[in-house]
């Protein structure tokens, strides 16, 4: 189960074996720490005793943090144990540079492209009979995506700044002509500027923002728990303060979780509502981070049978660890199905 704190004012508590979270008195939620798999808390002003972030760590339960209507994922709260792989950090940083950083960069930047013309496929896969030229225009795009891969792949040598530089190119040529396609099956009435990032003020950008934030949390956790450093990353610079790894092993889960989840809600008439602050409401929020962790439970294939994504995303981090530390001899990307 997951537990989601999403309310001001609430304070969370241990009782008997329990997680309960209450208000003025009135018990809103309870949950048995041996069902809980983790505890989400999206609102400011959340009170959280020391006793259940002492039951959480000795249960390996994370506690997750994201900043209220702005999304912000500022923090997980784990065991200290679980992060002292030493021998994976050390791994970790020497990668960074020899040939394997490269290998690592290069293949995050090619499983979001493969997953960008696979989303694009599967949106089209319906639209055949009823939609002919949108689905022409969807598989065209999906085509063109593909089309930089070789370039990318034909980059050797080891991870230097101009490596990543046009790695990071070819990732954003991609992007450009993936958001183009899907903007043609957003529905016109949430008046989609197209994508932006941070200071997002249209309701779809801002529902992607949130997902994103939801999804970094869970990637940092499968991070964590593979003994990795979440920042020190390939693909992304390093920088402080900057979750360099989060966001590499997230551009593989980015279509398959988030993207592929909201085009489909707000294609079945789902409502995003903003409030009188031009942010997100509360019940938009929970609503997305409801599908989204049911998304994360939902099978793909991966190693020849279809696995939970949850379950995917963890190997794929230990896939990192295995392979800086020299165990593996190759990493392959996570490339969503259609």
């Amino acid at each position: 189960m997951n537990l989601i704190v999403d309310q001001y004012g609430v304070f969370v508590a241990k009782h008997q074996g329990r997680i309960r979270v209450t208000k003025a008195k009135e018990r809103l939620a309870e949950v048995p720490i041996m069902h809980l798999e983790q505890l989400i808390i999206c609102s400011d002003g959340v009170g959280l005793s020391s006793d259940v972030v002492r039951a959480c760590a000795e249960d390996g339960i994370p506690i997750h943090f994201l900043n209220g209507p702005d999304g912000d994922d500022f923090g997980t709260l784990m065991h200290s144990g679980i992060t002292g792989m030493a021998l994976t950090r050390r791994a970790q940083l020497r990668a960074y540079d020899g040939d394997r950083g490269l290998v690592l960069a290069k293949a995050f930047a090619a499983g979001k492209i493969q997953s960008q013309a696979n989303l694009l496929r599967y949106i089209a896969k319906n639209r055949k009979e009823s939609t002919p030229d949108l689905h022409r225009e969807l598989m065209q795009a999906a085509t063109d995506i593909l089309d930089v891969l070789p370039a990318l792949r034909a980059i050797a040598g080891i991870l230097t700044d101009e490596a990543r530089a046009a790695l990071m190119g070819f990732e954003g040529s991609a992007g450009a002509r993936y958001w183009q396609a899907v903007a043609q099956v957003v529905p016109t009435d949430l008046a989609w500027p197209g994508r932006r990032t941070q200071g997002a003020t249209d309701r779809l950008n801002q529902a992607l923002n949130y997902g994103y934030a939801v999804l970094r949390a869970q990637v940092r956790q499968a991070l964590l728990l593979a003994g990795l450093d979440p920042n020190a990353g390939f693909l992304h610079a390093d920088r402080p303060g900057k979750p360099s790894l989060t966001l590499d092993l997230i551009e593989e889960f980015r279509q398959a979780v988030v993207d592929r989840t909201l085009i489909g809600l707000i294609n079945r008439q789902f409502e995003i509502v903003q409030d009188e602050e031009g942010r997100l409401d509360l019940p938009t929020r929970r609503r997305i981070v409801e599908k989204l962790l049911e998304r994360m439970e939902s099978t793909e294939p991966y190693e020849g049978k279809r696995q939970p994504i949850r379950h995917i995303l963890q190997c794929q981090a230990r896939h990192i660890a295995t392979f800086a530390r020299g165990d593996r001899p190759v990493y392959d990307p996570f490339v969503m199905g259609w």
